[in-house]
């Protein structure tokens, strides 16, 4: 797997590296050894999927308040998404920094979100399924978003929401 450092610290694409033969190819998603190598963490408590019909369905910015945060490894498994992480953290040199991803099915590249960070996507095809891979167990009374469009951190999404949760507009804007 190549680790490729982003802006946002802490914050990793990953790519794996496909081993090809005249049947297809085989690639690592995952290998402690190469994670603790790069100083990422390595437990995972749970793994979910997010299913999304429609092309521009937003989710998003969602965060574990601490003592509760999570470290999340992402992965698009079929469609393709544009991912969005916003650096909360007061302490980091990117606070208030957003980066941006495009994973998808094809490409196979997988983000790594430090806890801190609050994360979300909109997709850029129909049927498009998120594979994540999680750090600490979904505590409800700890989740916590900013909003999608919050005008201090100016995220730029490719296009405007076909689909959002209540939740997710609901949210207020990031307040230091």
């Amino acid at each position: 797997m190549k680790f490729v450092p982003l802006r946002l610290s802490g914050a990793y694409l990953i790519e794996p590296d496909l081993i090809k033969d005249e049947r297809g190819f085989f690639a690592r998603t995952f290998c402690r050894e190469e994670f603790l190598s790069n100083s990422l963490i390595t437990s995972l408590e749970q793994c979910s999927i997010s299913y999304n019909h429609k092309k521009g369905t937003l989710r998003g910015m969602h965060y574990q308040q601490i003592p509760h945060g999570e470290v999340k490894v992402v992965r698009c498994t079929q469609g393709a998404i544009y991912d969005v992480i916003v650096d909360l953290r007061s302490d980091s040199s990117t606070f208030k920094y957003w980066e941006s991803v495009e994973l998808t099915a094809e490409n196979r590249k997988m983000l790594y979100i430090p806890e801190g960070v609050a994360h979300g996507f909109q997709t850029l095809q129909d049927n498009t399924e998120v594979f994540y891979q999680i750090s600490n167990k979904y505590v409800p009374l700890a989740a916590r978003g900013v909003r999608w469009n919050d005008p201090q951190l100016r995220i730029e999404w490719p296009m405007a929401p076909s689909v959002i949760s209540d939740r997710d507009k609901l949210y207020e804007d990031f307040i230091v």
